[in-house]
């Protein structure tokens, strides 16, 4: 579920809305769906942008029981990522 929003600039200067997600390994996610783009801040603060990621999985992410697990299960082993920052 979606607590807080934090607000981010990607590399191409673009804004990314992410929202707050309650996971122990998860701080945000942001979803940029003209581009397909999946944003992720952990819980480090670390932050990674993940590519040609369709809305529904985004959707399927915000709404699971655990964020975290069905990120680790769906989203990490299937798409192209960069890290983007801290």
């Amino acid at each position: 579920m979606c607590d807080s929003v934090f607000f981010c600039e990607t590399k191409k200067n673009e804004v990314m809305i992410r929202h707050q997600v309650t996971s122990s390994g998860l701080r945000s996610v942001g979803y940029d769906e003209e581009h397909g783009i999946l944003e992720v801040e952990f819980a480090s603060g670390e932050v990674y942008q993940y590519f040609d990621v369709p809305v529904e999985e985004y959707m399927s992410l915000i709404e699971a029981a655990s964020v975290g697990t069905y990120f680790s299960e769906n989203i990490r082993p299937n798409y192209d990522f960069r890290h983007v920052g801290r």
